[in-house]
């Protein structure tokens, strides 16, 4: 069984702990694996940064003009087999907005990871207002387990808690390449080469978990959980900034918390899988993962 959990929208300076076990109280048993949403997380933690003001420098309108508008928008795109609305938004990437978020990711995760059109190293523009980015959360494993002491301490479940961001993990015969950091032990973390490898070979996508505690794992079983939990938590206000813009109606910058606020928020989902025994000890993964269904509470 799988159930994303309805919530307010967070905001920068929530108390996402005391959010998070409110809304858990009764529905979690335990033995379930709890996924939390990265961005939102970032959020209530003020892991933002406010685009705006970034000066642009050289490399960051080359990347610009150049990388994202000729290359991505007519080479790259085709190669990774963008969907052509997003190839028409690479080709028409503006010049202004662009070039400051070019600029805070070449500042933030670095050259490389700036050659990469959307998500660049966990930097996140959709589902926020203004001209406000979410950073990548420092300690991914320090906070899933201060939530999941938390939960121990107030609800008295013992439970294991991963997070997840939408950004993708590629498998090709049992080997996974993260496009951004991650904490799980056994994926290979390649940075743009494995979102080009994978985006243009097509192997197999799905959500990345940033870290898990409260039990042991797999990479494979991290991946299922992280794909599935995604896949019923859904997009919010959108997949891209560009997105969520069209839905409003209004420009990228212009999208305010009001109308976030007006979108469903599911940053939580509650999995609970079979179990042969003792919290951490699974039966076999396939199994597992034949006991999840997708229901929303």
């Amino acid at each position: 069984m799988s159930s994303a959990v309805r919530t307010k929208y967070w905001r920068p300076g929530d108390d996402y702990r005391k959010i998070i076990h409110e809304s858990l109280r009764a529905h979690l048993q335990d033995g379930d694996i709890v996924a939390i949403s990265e961005k939102a997380l970032a959020v209530a933690q003020n892991q933002l940064v406010d685009e705006a003001p970034a000066h642009t420098g050289v490399t960051a309108r080359i990347l610009t003009f150049f990388w994202m508008r000729l290359v991505w928008g007519h080479v790259l795109g085709r190669l990774c087999h963008l969907t052509s609305a997003n190839m028409r938004r690479l080709r028409g990437y503006p010049p202004l907005g662009g070039g400051r978020h070019k600029q805070v990711c070449l500042e933030r995760v670095g050259f490389l990871q700036a050659l990469r059109p959307f998500s660049e190293g966990g930097i996140d523009t959709s589902n926020l207002p203004y001209s406000l980015a979410s950073l990548p959360l420092k300690s991914p494993a320090l906070v899933a387990e201060n939530i999941r002491q938390n939960i121990a301490d107030v609800l008295g479940k013992r439970v294991s808690v991963v997070i997840v961001d939408s950004d993708k993990t590629y498998s090709w015969r049992g080997i996974h390449f993260s496009s951004r950091d991650t904490e799980i032990s056994g994926i290979v973390r390649l940075g743009l080469l494995a979102y080009l490898m994978g985006r243009t070979l097509r192997w197999r996508a799905r959500s990345t978990p940033l870290a898990w505690v409260g039990s042991g794992t797999t990479p494979e079983f991290a991946l299922r959980v992280a794909g599935l939990a995604n896949k019923v938590r859904g997009f919010g206000a959108g997949r891209t900034a560009w997105e969520m813009a069209a839905r409003f109606g209004v420009s990228v910058t212009d999208v305010d918390w009001r109308m976030l606020e007006q979108v469903e928020h599911k940053p939580i989902v509650i999995l609970r899988p079979e179990q042969d025994g003792a919290l951490g000890r699974p039966k076999a993964c396939t199994r597992r993962e034949s006991a999840l269904t997708a229901q929303t509470l």
